[in-house]
């Protein structure tokens, strides 16, 4: 009987000793699984990130006429749609009132109860999705604080419409005063800002600030990617207004579309 119980101490210690090791291996495998999980849980984390500060572009829009805020991924854009410029529009008496006999005047005259509007657009622009064509309406607002339309009026061209344009590419009707052409007011022939647009991306004058000269490498809707004069150094897709006169106008489409970042 003492043989067998001291023969099979050695057999009993291995059977201990395996299912130790075992036990020791589960739980190392547990430990790195966790691990694993962890680390995918921070890299969703960063892929999340949230904007918490406004483009530094928003602070060349109109503040007089112009509040912009964040609202959680989105940005608010309220505005007044009055012009810091001059135009005949604004009606005599008024003191930005310019005479400018050969304008067809439409038959409103600005005031503050039909030019408000107010856009949303996303703070980060979803470039990966498919291109949206313009509508009818405000499609952007310039920092001027007035709307930006596309190459349409009242559903046809804007030729019909051409005579009634102020100097500055714009006019009254429907509603509010927007630009249609390349608004010389704040931008003529150069690369300053003239606004956002529906989509969230910034529209320039027709010059580039990273080459002083007009772009070359623009897309369908007058975009590409480089760096501005907002951006400190880094690239980001922005829109510039196309240097290509606008059939019978004498100027240049302010943004025709289709847009880029829905």
């Amino acid at each position: 009987m003492r043989k067998n119980n001291i023969k099979q101490i050695p057999s009993i210690s291995f059977a201990l000793a395996l299912a130790f090791i075992t036990f020791v291996a589960c739980s190392s495998d547990s430990v790195d699984d966790g691990v694993i999980d962890d680390s995918t849980t921070d890299e969703s984390d960063v892929d999340d990130e949230v904007v918490t500060e406004l483009h530094v572009a928003y602070s060349a829009f109109n503040s007089d006429a112009v509040t912009v805020y964040l609202d959680g991924s989105e940005v608010v854009i309220e505005t007044t749609g009055l012009p810091n410029h001059e135009t005949v529009y604004w009606g005599e008496g008024n003191s930005l009132y310019k005479e400018e006999p050969d304008v067809a005047l439409t038959p409103s005259i600005m005031s503050s109860n039909n030019n408000a509007y107010t856009i949303r657009v996303d703070a980060t622009p979803d470039l990966t999705g498919s291109t949206v064509q313009t509508e009818l309406g405000t499609v952007g607002i310039a920092v001027s604080g007035s709307s930006i339309f596309n190459d349409q009026e009242g559903g046809g061209a804007l030729d019909q419409a051409a005579a009634s344009l102020d100097w500055t590419g714009a006019h009254i009707g429907p509603g509010v005063y927007h630009y249609h052409l390349e608004p010389k007011a704040f931008t003529n022939d150069d690369d300053n800002l003239v606004g956002i647009l529906l989509d969230g991306v910034f529209l320039y004058g027709r010059k580039c600030s990273a080459t002083g000269d007009y772009p070359t490498d623009l897309d369908a809707s007058g975009g590409h990617t480089s760096t501005t004069q907002y951006t400190d150094g880094e690239e980001e897709y922005h829109y510039h207004i196309i240097n290509e006169v606008y059939s019978t106008t004498g100027s240049y489409l302010a943004f025709a579309g289709p847009y880029q970042g829905y």
